[in-house]
């Protein structure tokens, strides 16, 4: 009986313990507007060196509320981002074990901004080699006259590139 009660400390010991160690902390909150009102989809990242992805975010619900969950113990940076909107940072907030800190934020109206995107191709360019090639069309090598072996339109290649690298000449 006694060997029955030390195994089940034992296989609690192993059971909870692992739970205890794995308890995280969590920050959660109310983003308001500085009326008072909730602000939907304010986006609220959590960054810190104690993290191994180093932030983590959250986007306020429709009631204004937001949870960032499984946190490690460490000093924590919160910010809060909504387009139209100033941004608010709160710095060092202290977790530690399974702690649930509640951060509500006040949103002031930002100034309006426009943001213009360029967008381009760069042209391919191959920089690995440096040879040149020459491509004939197959109207090209349609109107070849003769056969359409190898030499012929080796030559049709060779005798193009003449043609389209020769400089002009002027008869005066």
């Amino acid at each position: 009986m006694r060997a029955l009660r030390v195994w089940c400390v034992v296989l609690a010991a192993f059971v909870l313990a692992p739970a205890a160690a794995f308890g995280q902390a969590s920050i959660t909150g109310v983003v308001r507007d500085s009326s008072g009102a909730v602000l939907p989809g304010v986006t609220v990242e959590a960054s810190s060196p104690a993290l191994i992805e180093k932030t983590k975010a959250a986007v306020a619900d429709g009631a204004g509320q937001y949870r960032i969950v499984d946190l490690r113990p460490g000093t924590y940076t919160v910010t809060f981002t909504l387009g139209g909107f100033t941004t608010v940072k709160r710095e060092g907030i202290e977790l530690t074990g399974t702690f649930t800190a509640t951060i509500n934020a006040d949103m002031k109206v930002g100034a309006v901004a426009e943001t213009i995107t360029v967008t381009g191709e760069t042209p391919v360019v191959d920089v690995q080699s440096a040879k040149r090639e020459t491509v004939l069309s197959s109207n090209v090598i349609e109107s070849l006259p003769g056969t359409h072996a190898y030499g012929n339109l080796l030559n049709a290649s060779l005798a193009s590139r003449s043609i389209t690298t020769a400089s002009p000449t002027r008869r005066r």
